[in-house]
């Protein structure tokens, strides 16, 4: 891994965003992918994990990576890979679409060089702050889930908010897949301990930039490098300064910097080993 400079500021090269949502349906009216990925190339971002919700943006996010392969993007454009999954908000429209889409993915990627450009299902779990889906339903789904990602053995993303006791009961019911990340944590030390003991990944977003997030900030001290990664979860959750507005990727270095702050490290050592701990969860 390399420095570079944009103007008089060093950028460090690496940065893997290991959780956005680049699909047409999330960028919004006047925003574009190209500039994004120029500046998320720019800001030394070299991957980008992008993540479904449903399955109609999983099949956006199948597409941007095919696109990505085929360097149909640019090729210095950051690599792009997919993940599919039905989110809790959505759990109520039954997981049927969304596994029968892994499946075909899996199969499509089986002769690829690269491996296919499926990494993951999810993001999938449980959501109790807004509960859009029923607390029952939204179990059942995660569990279909968690064992499609096994029987294709693909990485689990988990989404989990104000659910941490019923996260757990299904998880070990089911069996944690050896590759799950637990995406934009939003615990305290207590649950980054909880999700490591059963062998997970932690990812952290901008909101470890957030005032009012020390919990969060304290889980991130606490989180060994070799299993944490860090995520823009764009276009949500910016992080300061850009707090308030549309994320992108090229932020994702602005969370590194912040991890690295609260470890007092140097933020190329939080480049680099989010980088490794990315690659080693996804198998990219």
């Amino acid at each position: 891994m390399g420095t570079g400079t944009a103007g008089e500021a060093t950028v460090v090269e690496g940065w893997i965003d290991s959780h956005s949502h680049l699909q047409d349906s999330y960028l919004g009216t006047g925003r574009v992918l190209g500039d994004a990925l120029q500046r998320a190339r720019a800001a030394g971002v070299e991957q980008i994990v992008c993540v479904g919700t449903g399955p109609s943006t999983s099949g956006e996010a199948l597409a941007l990576a095919g696109q990505s392969s085929s360097g149909a993007l640019g090729a210095d454009a950051p690599r792009i890979w997919a993940t599919v999954g039905l989110h809790p908000h959505d759990a109520s429209e039954g997981t049927g679409a969304t596994i029968r889409l892994i499946e075909s993915a899996v199969a499509a990627g089986a002769g690829a060089p690269d491996g296919g450009r499926l990494v993951a299902v999810g993001e999938c779990g449980l959501d109790y702050h807004y509960e859009h889906s029923p607390r029952d339903i939204q179990r059942q789904a995660f569990a279909e889930q968690i064992d499609a990602a096994r029987h294709a053995g693909l990485a689990l993303v988990i989404h989990a908010r104000d659910a941490w006791d019923d996260l757990f009961d299904v998880l070990r019911a089911q069996g944690v897949p050896e590759r799950t990340v637990l995406h934009c944590f939003t615990g305290g030390p207590e649950e980054v301990r909880r999700c490591l003991d059963a062998g997970m990944y932690v990812s952290f977003s901008g909101i470890v930039t957030f005032k009012n997030a020390q919990d969060v900030r304290e889980a991130a001290a606490f989180c060994p490098l070799d299993r944490l990664l860090v995520e823009t979860d764009s276009p949500f959750l910016a992080p300061v300064p850009h707090r308030g507005g549309a994320n992108e990727p090229s932020y994702v270095p602005l969370v590194g910097a912040a991890v690295a702050a609260l470890k007092g490290i140097e933020p190329a050592v939080v480049a680099r080993a989010s980088r490794e701990a990315t690659r080693a969860v996804f198998a990219l």
